[in-house]
């Protein structure tokens, strides 16, 4: 059974407090319910939960628009993965767009303000996801304790910490409470708010569903181990300790799970790695690899964010719309010259010199038409290499379930065992005790096997160095809302030691200030909340 689609657009929102109507940017207050009806028992309580899930997947209570979570900004945009996209993705050497939207074109230039939509509204987003989940805490204790209620508290204690994850990641210092309160909250330490995450996760990791025994789309206690394995590998940035003997220990114990690399090629095309990102991911054998991750149906979830956003908005020039199982591309996302260079296994063509084909599976590369150099970044999508890694067909090439082709049935995976994998090889070669290199090296192996469909690809742990790995890390997780905490954590994000094309708005790239490597607090919650510090630089 799929839990989000199944109730996620018939569950009235959970209580949010503290909604200001003079934002600029604010959350719905959505008082539409009491929660002695929500809450009158665990099946009511069960469809309460599938709220903190699709707040998100979703935007709002009235499918792709119409009723929406977070005003102020385009409802589509809004989506939590969209904006994660927008965030760590468009600011890095991984992605380029041309379009215009307000506040869009400065975030591959890192020349964002206070003010930016696009910060400003996944601070809403992440904000509104932790107060929804402190309303299904507090509420979802009145039914009284068994082991039932308490795995959907679990559930909402894991999607608030995620939440928090997310929040220190980009701003460092937020707001913090894990309660429902009319006062405004008091800002924490990004050490502070790490610690409670890290307690959070450990107290729920055996209330939560053994491995692999929740239904789809709902997290067990894999995640929890997964996402203390990702805190613990940014820990030595977010807190100035060293934790990656303790990345190991995690890394380990997901990876001795249930959970496994989907090998299934099961479109014959030499590679199983494709198969993660089509239109039936949740059965092709996909699922068996996503750890955490968000579920969508064009028919009953649909959003103009998520992976419609992705495949829509990866499409354009002389691609096949409809090859990816879409009505139209939005003429886009594209890529820069310095992710497409991190695959030097091109077959050149020898008239042009533009590489046609790559051994790795993993460079999924549109090339027909398409520049390697961008000139400028304007709305002309053959500027820079397009991306078909996401799509909207099945592994035996069916288009997805909206006959109309507007939205889009791939499930995107947050957390996924191949990240794991190379968290385990980073956290090894950052000197944490208890892995080995040799070890790392069959993992990365085992990854690079399903991108190459042989052994071509191949390394000895001698090959195994930190400046390998990220490049790794981009070749496997490439905008999956990954790279910007990577580049950050290998002193590479904001500084003149890594430049790709128009990093700080230069053509060649320049560096930026080291204050680039947080986001702005948002201009408007400062005025309305003076227990707050704007970061440095803003």
């Amino acid at each position: 059974m799929n839990f989000i689609k199944k109730f996620c657009l018939i569950v009235p929102t959970v209580l949010l407090v503290a909604c200001h109507d003079d934002l600029d940017q604010t959350p719905i207050d959505p008082d539409s319910f009491t929660e002695t009806n929500v809450f009158a028992n665990t099946t009511e309580a069960k469809g309460a939960l599938a709220k903190l899930y699709a707040s998100l997947a979703l935007t709002g209570q009235q499918g792709p628009a119409g009723q929406p979570d977070i005003t102020g900004i385009d409802e589509g945009t809004s989506q939590y993965s969209r904006m994660l996209f927008s965030l760590n993705e468009l600011t890095t050497d991984n992605a380029v767009v041309g379009w215009g939207d307000p506040g869009l074109p400065d975030l591959h230039a890192m020349s964002w303000g206070a003010s930016n939509d696009f910060t400003t509204a996944m601070y809403f987003r992440l904000g509104q996801e932790v107060s929804f989940c402190n309303s299904f805490i507090d509420n979802a204790q009145s039914l009284g304790s068994n082991e039932e209620v308490e795995a959907f508290i679990a559930e909402a204690r894991f999607l608030r910490a995620f939440a928090y994850y997310n929040l220190i990641d980009l701003y460092a210092d937020v707001e913090f409470t894990t309660e429902v309160s009319t006062t405004l909250p008091e800002q924490r330490s990004r050490e502070d708010i790490f610690a409670f995450i890290e307690t959070e996760l450990l107290e729920i990791q055996d209330l939560l569903a053994e491995g692999g025994a929740n239904e789809y789309g709902r997290v067990d206690r894999v995640a929890a181990w997964a996402l203390l394995s990702k805190l613990y590998l940014n820990a030595e940035v977010w807190t100035g300790q060293d934790r990656y003997t303790d990345a190991i220990t995690f890394s380990q114990q997901v990876i001795n799970s249930n959970y496994s690399i989907n090998t299934n090629d099961e479109n014959g095309d030499g590679s199983a790695y494709d198969e993660l990102f089509k239109a039936d991911n949740d059965s092709n054998g996909a699922q068996n690899e996503f750890i955490f991750v968000l579920n969508f149906d064009g028919n009953s979830s649909r959003t103009y964010g998520g992976t419609t956003f992705l495949v829509h908005a990866s499409r354009g020039g002389s691609m096949d719309a409809a090859a990816a199982g879409i009505n139209g591309g939005w003429e886009g996302l594209r890529t820069t010259k310095a992710l497409v260079n991190k695959f030097d296994d091109a077959v050149t063509n020898t008239e042009d010199g533009d590489p046609i084909a790559w051994a790795d599976g993993r460079a999924m590369f549109y090339t027909d038409g398409q520049n390697l150099e961008i000139n400028t970044i304007s709305n002309t999508f053959t500027d820079g290499y397009a991306i078909t890694k996401f799509t909207n067909v099945d592994s035996e090439g069916n288009p997805g379930v909206d006959e109309g082709g507007d939205f889009v049935d791939t499930d995107l995976p947050v957390i996924r065992l191949a990240e794991i994998y190379l968290n385990y090889a980073e956290a090894v070669l950052r000197g944490g005790a208890g892995g080995d290199t040799q070890t790392a090296a069959t993992y990365i192996n085992e990854l690079r096997e399903r991108a190459y469909g042989n052994e071509n690809g191949n390394i000895t742990s001698s090959d195994l160095d930190l400046d390998f790995i990220l490049d790794e890390r981009a070749r496997e997780l490439y905008w999956e809302g990954q790279r910007r905490t990577d580049l950050i954590r290998f002193g590479d994000f904001t500084t003149g030691s890594y430049l790709w094309p128009f990093k700080g708005g230069a053509q060649s790239g320049t560096s930026v200030g080291d204050f680039r490597n947080l986001f702005p607090l948002p201009s408007n919650v400062l005025l309305i909340n003076t227990n707050l510090t704007q970061n440095p630089g803003y």
